[in-house]
């Protein structure tokens, strides 16, 4: 029993090594983002690995066309509902509240950074970083972390766990924007450290935000006694 009010969405074994991986792709969403600021070109790379994934045709296509689905707004917002219900089922408010302000969070901040860097894609759309990669990846960040907990794997099995699931997800998602040619590769990976940044984050903040009026509780109880 920790004392707390429900179980952690941000596992204490995993604190100290989450917070050095965050501001790690934090750093490279910034990097990244003035390196292709106001540009509406491939890079090298981008070039040759959109030549590689480039006309993907049946069954593939499907495939992808249905990725990406997921990360447009019926299909995100199914997956939100279904996931929050099953949390609430489980009896797991915290990770209710992560997968909605988490998410919400991630895909706020991919929005607001493709206004701030303006690199575009076909005919002036905006897509640095990819939305659908930083959502696909939050949602499974967002799953994986308490999972970690509830699993109660250590710090080296919880953090391979935790980013096994955003890379499977991250490099699904950028997969299909690719092949679909909605995204430049570099603005997939923008998007996947988008949400390797912020997710830690706003668990963390979830986590101090439901702790606080149990610690008030236990402060107030400490000085009864005394």
């Amino acid at each position: 029993m920790t004392g707390r009010s429900a179980p952690a969405v941000l596992p204490p074994s995993l604190r100290g090594w989450l917070g050095p991986i965050a501001a790690l792709a934090a750093l490279m969403v910034v990097v990244l983002g003035v390196l292709y600021a106001d540009d509406s070109k491939p890079g090298r790379v981008d070039a040759r690995i959109s030549a590689a994934l480039d006309g993907a045709g049946p069954p593939w296509r499907h495939v992808a066309l249905a990725l990406d689905f997921l990360g447009e707004p019926v299909g995100a917002a199914t997956l939100v509902v279904a996931l929050v219900t099953g949390c609430l089922l489980l009896r797991r408010p915290r990770a209710a509240v992560l997968l909605v302000a988490g998410v919400g969070m991630t895909v706020g901040t991919a929005t607001l950074l493709k206004s701030l860097v303006g690199r575009t894609i076909h005919d002036g759309n905006l897509s640095y970083p990819s939305g659908h990669t930083a959502f696909l990846t939050a949602l499974a960040l967002v799953v994986a972390l308490p999972a970690t907990g509830r699993l109660g794997l250590g710090r080296t099995a919880g953090t391979l766990l935790v980013l096994a699931a955003a890379l499977v997800a991250g490099a699904a998602m950028g997969w299909a924007q690719v092949a679909l040619g909605a995204h430049y590769p570099t603005d997939v990976l923008g998007g996947w450290c988008t949400a390797l940044a912020v997710i830690p984050a706003t668990a963390w903040l979830v986590d101090r935000m439901a702790d606080r009026p149990v610690d008030r509780m236990a402060d107030a109880g400490q000085r009864e006694r005394r």
